[in-house]
């Protein structure tokens, strides 16, 4: 029988009260959304993004579906994956974790399918390797999208096939695995420009999940930092017993890129830092990296918006065959007079002229 999931949102058992202090001295206790009662990850948040999500592994976990887990880097797939497998008919199977971009290429092949004595240099003794481990459990590939193209096949064999041979042996070894993969990449995009296999990205996409980033979970910081506060004020012994509310609001305010283990990591070193018994924060350094973020995401716009209208003006180009002006030109057909378009070009980069870079020699038919 599968575990039993219970998604009711209740208080957590703490030895002090540990709540929000707000301006006007009134406390507002926080609650915690746990995943499950015993044995399992918490799963802190309230969110509307955060429910669908957690709808959809209620939903998943009972079955063997293979399960591909998107999202940013630090929003918590591996806590997801850790989920579905401990709500599953395999939780009392081993849950076996493997970093495909953590490993370097030559020896994850050694790693997956583990290898016989002598298979390569170095290899003295026989080795086990994580399907084999994972038999009757569940087997979490992280970064799916760094595995080597040459290795995709032989997943995509096990998947299909539940069968692999170790390195340097001939004998087939069946293994009951179920896994579970996650990525922050875009591997429908790598699968157009064929860095990724079409057919394993649809076997292993069976039963897709994406994890929202916390820019889109604004509810749930309280709760987390509430609950990374509480932890780390537990673990160090500390005598924090509150979290001041302008500290609150400025981690409300950030956007942290680096979702949920930015907070984390934040919350620690302010916890570390501490001395009393409201914990603080450096508000100015959270001021601080809001602005540079937003600063940078104006820049990757911009440049996002300068590469857009390149390539725009090279593709009118092409089908003017290099004609700018007259009727029929490019100028015309974006609507821009041509002396304004001869501008833009060169400000973009597109050579005009004789010394033109592009396919076909950019020249005005007719003065303007």
């Amino acid at each position: 029988m599968a575990a039993q999931v219970s998604w009711a949102v209740k208080l957590p058992t703490i030895n002090h009260p540990f709540e929000i202090e707000t301006s006007a001295s009134a406390k507002v206790a926080l609650d915690h959304n746990e995943l499950s009662s015993s044995g399992l990850p918490r799963i802190v948040g309230n969110s509307d993004a955060l429910q669908k999500v957690l709808g959809m592994v209620q939903i998943v976990s009972p079955t063997d579906a293979t399960v591909l887990i998107n999202g940013e880097t630090g929003t918590g797939k591996e806590l997801i994956a850790e989920a579905i497998h401990k709500c599953s008919n395999r939780s009392k199977g081993p849950f076996v974790k493997v970093n495909c971009a953590a490993i370097p290429t030559g020896l994850l092949e050694s790693e997956l399918f583990g290898h016989e004595r002598g298979a390569y240099t170095g290899a003295v003794t026989r080795s086990v390797g994580r399907f084999e481990r994972a038999n009757r459990g569940t087997l979490f590939l992280d970064e799916i999208g760094d595995l080597p193209l040459e290795l995709q096949p032989k997943i995509l064999r096990v998947l299909q096939e539940r069968q692999f041979e170790r390195l340097g042996s001939t004998a087939t070894i069946h293994t009951d695995v179920r896994v579970i993969c996650a990525t922050h990449r875009n591997l429908v995009g790598m699968v157009d420009s064929r860095a990724f296999r079409a057919d394993l990205f649809y076997r292993l996409s069976v039963f897709p999940i994406e994890l929202p980033p916390l820019r889109e979970r604004h509810e749930d910081i309280r709760l987390l930092a509430h609950h990374f506060a509480m932890e780390y004020a537990d673990r160090m012994h500390k005598p924090i017993t509150a979290v001041s509310e302008e500290f609150m609001e400025a981690l409300v305010l950030h956007s942290w890129p680096g979702n949920v283990r930015e907070l984390q990591n934040f919350i620690e070193r302010s916890v570390i830092l501490s001395t009393g018994a409201v914990l603080q924060g450096s508000t100015h350094e959270l001021n601080d990296r809001t602005q540079a973020d937003s600063k940078s995401s104006r820049s990757s716009r911009s440049v996002t918006l300068e590469q857009a209208e390149r390539s725009h003006i090279l593709r009118i180009l092409e089908q003017t065959k290099g004609v700018v002006g007259g009727a029929t030109g490019a100028a015309a057909r974006l609507g821009l007079p041509r002396t304004t378009l001869i501008a833009r070009m060169k400000r973009l980069g597109i050579n005009y002229g004789q010394s033109s870079t592009l396919p076909m020699r950019v020249v005005a038919s007719v003065p303007t």
